[in-house]
């Protein structure tokens, strides 16, 4: 069996370091051939010495020197390459898996080579299919390009849509933990420090991701994602609050029958699946155990204290300039929060009001799509 070559965007990042786990489980399985990062030099180096890629590259522009006499001093032999536009290009090179894992909107144009170059891509990261589902789609279907979800809830989906039997799907419910702020009073989690909000109770996850399960706009992202990767209209999605996070995600059919997909809180389920697909390979990470598990409850969104939810069926029925701008204002208002420059609340604030100056649109160019982006930022800070 021939080693299945990875190229891995965002290695340093939290998805970036379990799918290493999945790849250091599977030597005989897999190969590293490309690692990239953004700012994390030392532990670059460290994945580089361990993994022996042919291409390491940093993206901030600042380090490449830093990299270069980091890798003469560790005896790297690789092509060593530097900024946004290298991590592009190494994401179209021939490879057999693209792992796209670049946090935020910063991982969409490196994605969206991968996905034109007609590469099998294990996309981790929401935020490139909302902002440019339509776009990203249309180059799938033109290169042949083969999108597997990581998200713990898109990857269940993926495992329990029937796509043969479309017709016969009802709808698709994404699971939600609800996050640090569950059963807190809306007034108490407006007030909440960035230090409570990134406690997430049952993922291992970064800063990014952890606030927004906290203000369930992953889980409003996630619905826009939903939409694009599997072809379903915004009133065949639904959302229901699961505190256990055993139950991913689930799929109903017109005949009643619900298929769920299970499984332990472990970021390298999903990982390995898309990995491994279509064949499925052992897991470095934790399984479920039931005995474990006295019940699974499952509650609806209160939409008052979320308004993140009713804001994103609000964005795909107004249009791709709409999931654009939601994106865009909430990335730039979570980044505040993070630097505590404005409190939890405030990401509500920005994202509405900055919504509410977009105009209906949609937009399919690539050029465009970062336009808006860069606009809607500038309007959120």
């Amino acid at each position: 069996m021939s080693l299945k070559r990875i190229t891995l965007l965002g290695s340093t990042g939290s998805i970036g370091r379990q799918t290493l786990d999945v790849v250091r489980a599977h030597p005989d399985r897999f190969r590293v051939t490309v690692l990239v990062a953004n700012s994390s030099l030392d532990l670059l180096i460290e994945q580089a010495v361990e993994f022996r890629p042919d291409c390491v590259v940093i993206g901030d522009e600042t380090l490449f020197d830093a990299l270069k006499v980091r890798a003469q001093e560790v005896g790297l032999n690789c092509e060593l390459l530097c900024g946004r536009a290298a991590i592009d290009e190494v994401a179209a090179r021939d490879t057999d898996l693209v792992v796209a894992a670049i946090v935020g909107f910063a991982g969409l144009t490196s994605a969206y080579e991968a996905i034109k170059a007609g590469h099998d891509v294990a996309i981790a990261n929401k935020e490139p299919l909302v902002a440019a589902g339509d776009l990203m789609l249309s180059a799938a279907k033109v290169s042949g390009s083969r999108i597997l979800p990581v998200d713990s809830e898109h990857n269940a989906i993926y495992q329990c849509f029937e796509e043969e039997h479309r017709d016969g799907i009802k709808r698709i419910i994404l699971t939600a933990s609800g996050g640090p702020f569950r059963t807190w009073s809306k007034e108490d989690m407006f007030k909440a420090t960035p230090e409570q909000a990134v406690a997430h109770p049952n993922w291992s996850m970064g800063a990014k991701i952890s606030v927004d399960s906290a203000s369930m706009m992953n889980k409003a992202l996630e619905i826009i994602e939903a939409h694009f990767l599997f072809g379903m209209s915004a009133d065949l999605i639904d959302v229901l609050i699961h505190p256990q996070s055993v139950v991913h995600s689930m799929v109903e059919y017109t005949d009643g029958s619900v298929l769920a997909q299970m499984g332990a809180s472990d970021m390298r389920t999903p990982i390995a699946y898309a990995m491994g697909y279509p064949d499925r390979i052992a897991t470095p990470g934790n399984t479920l155990d039931f005995s474990k598990f006295s019940k699974l409850e499952f509650e609806t969104v209160d939409e008052d204290k979320f308004p993140s939810i009713p804001w994103a069926y609000d964005c795909l029925r107004l249009g791709g300039a709409h999931c654009i701008a939601f994106n865009a204002l909430n990335e730039v208002a979570v980044d505040a929060f993070l630097g505590g420059r404005i409190g939890f609340g405030d990401i509500y604030s920005c994202i509405e009001e900055g919504l509410s100056a977009v105009q209906s649109e949609k937009i399919n160019e690539i050029d465009a799509i970062i336009e808006l982006d860069g606009r809607m930022r500038s309007v959120a800070s």
